[in-house]
C-alpha cells in the first residue's frame, strides 16, 4: 500500500489530515499551517512569460 503524504510538506499523512480544493484537484495535508499555505499559494497569479 501506497503511504500518503501531505502536499505542501510531504509528511507522512494519519488520520487528522485535512482535504482541500486547490486548483479543482482534492489535496490532503497534514496541518492547518499547511492548509494556509497551500490556498495562499493559490491565490498568486503569476506574471505572463516575457515581461
Amino acid at each position: 500500500m501506497t503511504e500518503k503524504t501531505c502536499a505542501a510538506c510531504d509528511c507522512k499523512l494519519d488520520a487528522n489530515s485535512i482535504k482541500l480544493k486547490i486548483g479543482g484537484k482534492t489535496v490532503e495535508v497534514c496541518c492547518e499551517d499547511c492548509a494556509r499555505k497551500l490556498k495562499e499559494t493559490q491565490s498568486f497569479t503569476p506574471a505572463p512569460r516575457g515581461e
